[in-house]
């Protein structure tokens, strides 16, 4: 999910993604209730799929209270555009945010994600937010992002120091590339 300011269907997301089993994978399709929804569980396999989402750098794992979820899935159709579907998780990592970028640019590179924008704006490690890239994939433009705004998670990760970040894939239900599949930034 990507962080929002918190509401009751984000709590509820959630705490259903904390006890639905991952086996259960192709249900999230339907969290996001529109009729464009429905028929993207190959879709979220496919993304959930994505080695990115599981290369971290060493020493970050879950927060405590997120141990054993994963990765998560979810398709927004709340709006006018084409449904979003996208792929997540979440980290507690014990160093800088600085550290977690250049991990993810280095990885990005080398499996051939492209920068959105330069991941490393010249601001304090503290004002980093996080950065987004972009690859084409069988056809599917998707968008990868490092996302240090983790306010709009309920419950809050839970960490002994360092920082939180979420790592995530998604992409339009079409796989085009159309206006959602741009940087946050």
């Amino acid at each position: 999910m990507t962080p929002t300011s918190p509401s009751a269907r984000a709590r509820v997301g959630l705490a259903a993604a904390l006890v639905v089993p991952a086996a259960f994978l192709g249900a999230c399709s339907a969290v996001g209730g529109g009729a464009g929804c429905h028929g993207t569980a190959a879709e979220l396999k496919y993304l959930a799929a994505q080695p990115v989402l599981g290369s971290a750098p060493a020493g970050a794992a879950a927060p405590a209270n997120y141990r054993g979820v994963g990765v998560t899935t979810g398709c927004d159709d709340d709006s006018s555009g084409k449904p979003w579907l996208h792929a997540e998780r979440l980290y507690a990592f014990p160093g800088k945010r600085g550290d977690v970028m250049a991990h993810y640019t280095r990885t990005a590179s080398a499996t051939g994600w492209h920068p959105e924008h330069d991941p490393y704006p010249k601001a304090p490690d503290a004002t980093i937010a996080g950065a987004c890239w972009t690859r084409t994939d069988k056809g599917r433009h998707l968008l990868l992002s490092v996302d240090f705004r983790t306010g709009g998670y309920a419950p809050a990760p839970k960490m002994a120091g360092g920082t939180a970040y979420e790592v995530s894939v998604g992409t339009t239900s079409d796989g085009s590339g159309g206006g959602e599949a741009t940087c946050w930034h």
